[in-house]
């Protein structure tokens, strides 16, 4: 007979949210999710790793901005990705029905668990919610992932622009998408 306890997998636990706030461990997390993504290729501008501090400062910075959602995905309770939805100013009237979503990744090791997507339902829930009717977003070319997962929910290219970004040397072309996602409103 065996003594030992029969250990059984667990399924990670994924998880989305929209944040005002984060605790150290949190922030620690969050900045490790960004290294690894921009390691990965998708660090949403950044295509060499920032030194800590600065990346402490600019997601402090985006909690700070009362015109910028943060929503964060966790797997089993660690931040591992995030999105924002930035807010037009309040100058620019004419595009206030619009949201801008940014900053859309999840860390390497956290794909594959369909947090990309909750995170992209949760940022449209909240945009529909404040009574906004369209997000746009744009995003490089090598980024095939994300881009399937943007036209998959309705999201379509309406540009696309030539001298987009530059990394590794390579020049790379950027597209842009938009979605109407409350169109009463804009009726």
């Amino acid at each position: 007979m065996n003594d030992q306890p029969s250990l059984q997998p667990v399924n990670p636990v994924p998880t989305v949210e929209h944040v005002e706030a984060l605790a150290v461990g949190d922030m620690n997390d969050l900045c490790d999710a960004t290294d690894a993504a921009i390691e990965g290729g998708g660090g949403f501008g950044w295509v060499t790793l920032p030194a800590r501090d600065i990346l402490e400062r600019y997601w402090q910075g985006v909690l700070a901005m009362p015109t910028r959602d943060l929503f964060v995905a966790r797997l089993d309770g660690v931040i591992c990705g995030t999105c924002q939805l930035v807010k037009p100013p309040s100058n620019n009237e004419a595009q206030s029905f619009s949201v801008q979503l940014t900053t859309n990744f999840i860390a390497p090791w956290a794909r594959g668990y369909g947090l990309a997507k909750m995170l992209l339902d949760l940022a449209e829930q909240k945009a529909r919610g404040d009574g906004y009717c369209v997000v746009n977003l744009d995003i490089r070319e090598t980024m095939e992932r994300a881009i399937t997962l943007y036209e998959k929910n309705g999201y379509k290219r309406i540009g696309t622009h030539p001298y987009y970004a530059r990394v590794d040397g390579k020049v790379l072309q950027g597209y842009y998408y938009t979605k109407m996602i409350n169109p009463e409103i804009a009726a």
